[in-house]
């Protein structure tokens, strides 16, 4: 895109015309930005490798350790640990050309007390006094079983881990993500938190079976509340060691790679944790280091700080962090945690009903920048990766490379769609559900944007709201979800939950998302063990028995989910152009549409069951139901006989009998 040129977004909407120049501007600072990177570091991935610079790393050609860290308001610093019995004057740190501190311990000196699983500390004097701090950059942090402190830990471990994942083809993988959102913690039925090396073994054999492509990763990052979800970020480098050790998370994302499953990781780079002794807060005795001094570095809503986007080494440090997890763990991409408040200083504080919103007001373009060249660097160091945008705004452009006016984005989450499904669930019966509003809220998105669909993540399944499965059959699914109970409320329940959810991922998006568990309507939320609960796991666990369990119905959504996903993945409907409606019956509830040859139908009528029913499909042909959600194995009546052919007459139409809350899924024969 030259100066003379309209962005590639703005020719596509004319609703954007008349922010081009702000467009543009987007544009020009992202190309200013790398050629100053360009000019200081020859290109964005040698800037992106501070991580082989900074913190603890050994230098061969002189044979020792040197520690580096930039802590730029410090008066002085000094490397303390069982390597030098806790003295905290002994190893004094000095300024070198560059402004940083450093020290350096030579090999032969060092190499029976300076050793792997030893514990670490920087003695930082400063504004705020002596303190004890964590290494910013380090790479392993343990804690304390007794006293609950967090050290830092050595971590040069005798024998590197023996990656067997040079096959693993994720360019052919990634054309359509389903992918499965989960929490190694809590993916254990047992009341513990379970293992990197657990779910590796457990779990990912489950996720395998159940037809997904990908799996999403939360609270890798360090965090010393586990409870946070892995949202309170203290030690960026650092995989959580409450689940293992840094080699049981690459045996994870091996075995992943082993199954063709790729691996995304919740990288969070929206904010930090506050706490001074784990995280990087006052690190150098001032509150403006990584993080924008005074009321703007400080989120009230979720008590935690803002980086600063616009500054040199807060780049370098994320950046390089991005950079790393791909490097070292061999992820294949992240989803980037609330985009929505990194773009704006209300953090999303507003009713987004004005393009203006999105181009003229509180609009943070250091984060907006930030966010493009933390895309370039994935899809520089790793091809084929993946990156997904958590934001709720609709900010245009997110999924669009930068020269087109974007931010490079491969796919943005439709929040939209788990709050629309819940929106209706609670405040409409479902006669009053209106097929039109559902068609557009599903299928409306922005042209050329990709996005991944979901009919519920992890956000409704916490404690103090609601699954799917829990709005619709709440408190009975603690009495009637044995195969021999006949109830009215889990009848519907279970209907309702297939039927949005074969609508959400037909029709939502160009990937789909789902939440551990949720697949077959576990009945508990997830509450972390925290003081108001006596510290309990009772619900921070996933009770796989229950789908386990042929005397139980939860094996019946359990079936579903695989076979709706198999039927997805075989046609790849994801990938495939948009879908076309055929046929729109508002009082009977039906929707009829195609999409890469398969025909959809649909007919969310509470009690509206045809025969005969008639509709126009695409072409003269022989069909096949190929998915039926009336089959027993889905909880369903077996009110229709799918091993019949339905022929089109001369002018296109099939007749079928259509049951009440029912899905059918047709192909050509």
């Amino acid at each position: 895109m030259n100066q003379n040129e309209k962005p590639a977004i703005i020719l596509e909407d004319p609703w954007l015309d008349p922010y081009t120049h702000d467009v543009q501007q987007r544009f020009d600072r992202y190309k200013k930005a790398l050629k100053e990177i360009e000019a200081a570091e020859g290109n964005l991935l040698n800037f992106s490798n501070s991580h082989h610079y900074y913190g603890i790393n050994f230098d061969t050609g002189k044979n020792g350790w040197y520690y580096r860290e930039w802590a730029p308001k410090a008066s002085q610093l000094y490397l303390a640990g069982d390597f030098n019995g806790w003295d905290r004057t002994s190893h004094q740190l000095e300024k070198n050309y560059r402004g940083d501190w450093e020290i350096f311990l030579p090999f032969e000196t060092y190499k029976n007390t300076f050793v792997h699983g030893s514990k670490i500390k920087v003695t930082i004097h400063a504004g705020n006094g002596v303190v004890d701090r964590i290494p910013a950059w380090i790479r392993r942090v343990i804690q304390d079983p007794v006293t609950h402190d967090f050290s830092g830990q050595l971590w040069f471990p005798e024998k590197p881990f023996e990656w067997t994942d040079n096959h693993f083809n994720l360019a052919q993988n990634i054309q359509q993500p389903i992918i499965y959102e989960c929490h190694v913690g809590m993916a254990l039925e047992s009341e513990k938190v379970g293992s990197y090396r657990e779910f590796a073994d457990e779990i990912l054999p489950r996720i395998k079976n159940g037809g997904y492509n990908a799996i999403q990763l939360m609270a890798i990052m360090e965090h010393p509340y586990y409870g946070s979800f892995g949202y309170h970020v203290s030690n960026f480098f650092c995989p959580s060691s409450r689940f293992g050790t840094p080699e049981d998370l690459k045996y994870l994302v091996n075995k992943a790679h082993n199954m063709n499953i790729t691996v995304i990781m919740d990288i969070v780079h929206s904010h930090a944790v506050k706490n001074l002794a784990e995280g990087l807060n006052e690190f150098d005795g001032t509150d403006s280091q990584y993080f924008h001094a005074g009321p703007r570095g400080y989120h009230e809503g979720w008590d935690s700080k803002l980086f600063d986007y616009g500054k040199w080494e807060v780049k370098k440090f994320l950046l390089s962090n991005t950079r790393y997890w791909l490097e070292e763990f061999h992820f294949d991409g992240y989803r980037f945690d609330g985009v929505t408040s990194m773009l704006y200083f209300h953090h999303g504080s507003t009713s987004f009903d004005h393009y203006d919103k999105y181009f003229k007001e509180g609009v943070d373009w250091d984060a907006v920048t930030y966010l493009q060249l933390a895309n370039e660097v994935i899809h520089r160091f790793k091809q084929h990766s993946i990156s997904i945008a958590e934001d709720v705004s609709g900010m245009p452009g997110l999924c669009r490379r930068p020269e087109e006016g974007g931010f490079g984005f491969d796919y943005r989450l439709a929040m939209g769609i788990p709050d629309y499904w819940i929106k209706i669930l609670k405040e409409k019966s479902d006669e009053d559900w209106d097929i039109f509003e559902m068609w557009d809220v599903l299928s409306n998105r922005r042209y050329k944007e990709k996005t991944i669909a979901y009919a519920e993540s992890h956000d409704q399944a916490l404690v103090g709201d609601k699954t799917i499965a829990f709005w619709l059959m709440d408190k009975e699914m603690y009495f009637h979800m044995r195969v021999e109970d006949q109830n009215l409320v889990i009848d519907r329940g279970i209907a309702l939950h297939k039927l949005l959810r074969l609508f959400t991922i037909s029709l939502g998006g160009e990937g789909y998302l789902n939440f551990i568990g949720n697949e077959f309507g576990h009945p508990e939320w997830v509450d972390f063990p925290r003081e108001g609960n006596n510290w309990s796991h009772k619900y921070a666990r996933r009770q796989w028995s229950l789908a386990d369990n042929k005397e139980l119905k939860y094996q019946w959504l359990s079936n579903w989910d695989k076979a709706l996903i198999h039927t997805i993945s075989e046609n790849n409907i994801l990938s495939a152009t948009g879908a076309k409606q055929l046929h729109m019956d508002a009082t009977n509830k039906v929707i009829v549409f195609e999409k890469n040859n398969l025909i959809f139908i649909f007919n969310f009528s509470a009690g509206n069951s045809i025969f005969g029913y008639r509709f126009t499909s695409p072409e003269k042909a022989i069909y096949r139901i190929i998915l039926n959600s009336d089959k027993k194995e889905f909880g369903g009546f077996e009110r229709i006989d799918d091993s019949i052919d339905y022929p089109s007459d001369e002018n296109q139409n099939i007749n079928i009998y259509l049951t009440n809350r029912t899905t059918l899924v047709m192909k050509k024969k």
